[in-house]
């Protein structure tokens, strides 16, 4: 029986952005990245510095940044970053003074246990 459709099935979604080895939201890091390293020539050459030297420290700035970018890409995929910022904020132990709050309330406002 051979197949009539005309429609082609995307098989590709639900999936994450990818652009060379960078996923999701690093994507959107390495831009902020590189604005932040044409602000920085721009700034050093509107100062004055040549632009050969401009561009030394641009590239020496630049490097262990985008490495930084692909390796958090890397280590933690997609949500990684995000899940390690939230795990900081969660705390070690949680300390109570009362058995109150462990007390369950019935629908009427009673106490039981």
């Amino acid at each position: 029986m051979a197949s009539t459709s005309i429609y082609q099935i995307n098989k590709g979604i639900n999936t994450s952005i990818e652009f060379k080895g960078l996923k999701a939201q690093y994507i959107w890091y390495m831009g902020g990245a590189a604005i932040v390293l044409f602000a920085i020539y721009t700034l050093l050459y509107v100062c004055g510095i040549r632009s050969y030297i401009c561009v030394g420290i641009v590239i020496c700035l630049g490097i262990p940044m985008i490495m930084g970018i692909y390796h958090l890409s890397s280590a933690y995929g997609e949500h990684g970053v995000t899940k390690m910022l939230a795990r900081r904020s969660v705390p070690k132990y949680v300390k109570s003074n009362s058995r109150r709050i462990f007390k369950t309330r019935t629908s009427n406002g009673k106490v039981t246990g």
